[in-house]
């Protein structure tokens, strides 16, 4: 996995990166979780609603601007689409176990501390992109196995959300199976349009100064997500 090894001085051709990376996440930021008209169908709805719930799952990774960041890393410097293909699914794997342990079994994390870790993850893999772990230890730990601890503590993220709806028992389990089919092709909908992204941004010049700062970029929105998360925590406590 190739990586940026040094910070560039801000340049006028890595405008156009930075503004298109901020715009494609500050509209999903104002959309994620599960609230208003969502929210109240969950807590109403009994037996199994299939499509609904497919439909909600799809929504909340595809404005899960968290989650989106963390994808955005693990892609950055992945070249090959059997590469990418096993990254996202060792995500996947993590993520859909806990997402359905978590809701399934009652077992519940706070839900602050858990976003403040996902905020982490989306530090580490910025921070890794720009070699520092290359740089600190003299060698890069496990990609697939970072990514597949930091899925599944994306998916208790998910659960949390649905942990703080009071759902009906009757037809619990195929809902969950659908919210998390809907959260895998959510998901497939987002990395189309990241890889595209990234693909199109790859062949112009300047691509490996420019990846530098959006990595920095990416690794500060980690920083404020956690602050963020931890000043949610200290506040309710």
């Amino acid at each position: 996995m190739r990586r940026a090894d040094a910070l560039p001085a801000r340049s006028a051709r890595a405008a156009p990166a930075v503004l298109v990376l901020s715009a494609a996440l500050v509209g999903p930021a104002q959309a994620h979780g599960v609230a208003g008209g969502d929210a109240a169908f969950l807590e109403t709805a009994t037996g199994v609603h299939f499509w609904p719930y497919l439909y909600l799952g799809a929504k909340h990774m595809f404005t899960g601007y968290d989650h989106l960041l963390f994808l955005l890393g693990v892609l950055f410097f992945l070249f090959r689409l059997k590469d990418v293909a096993i990254y996202v699914t060792m995500f996947s794997i993590g993520h859909s176990l806990t997402l359905l342990v978590g809701v399934l079994s009652g077992l519940r994390l706070d839900a602050y501390i858990v976003d403040a870790i996902i905020g982490v993850s989306v530090i580490y893999k910025a921070f890794d992109n720009l070699g520092g772990f290359k740089s600190l230890l003299g060698f890069s730990p496990n990609q697939k196995f970072v990514v597949l601890s930091f899925g599944l503590v994306h998916g208790f993220g998910l659960a949390t959300k649905l942990q703080d709806l009071n759902l009906s028992s009757d037809g619990l389990v195929p809902n969950m199976i659908a919210f998390n089919i809907g959260v895998e092709l959510g998901q497939l909908v987002a990395l189309a349009f990241i890889l595209t992204a990234l693909q199109a941004w790859r062949t112009l010049p300047g691509f490996g100064r420019q990846a530098a700062l959006v990595n920095v970029l990416v690794m500060a929105a980690g920083f404020a997500l956690v602050e963020m998360q931890l000043t949610g925590y200290w506040s309710g406590a």
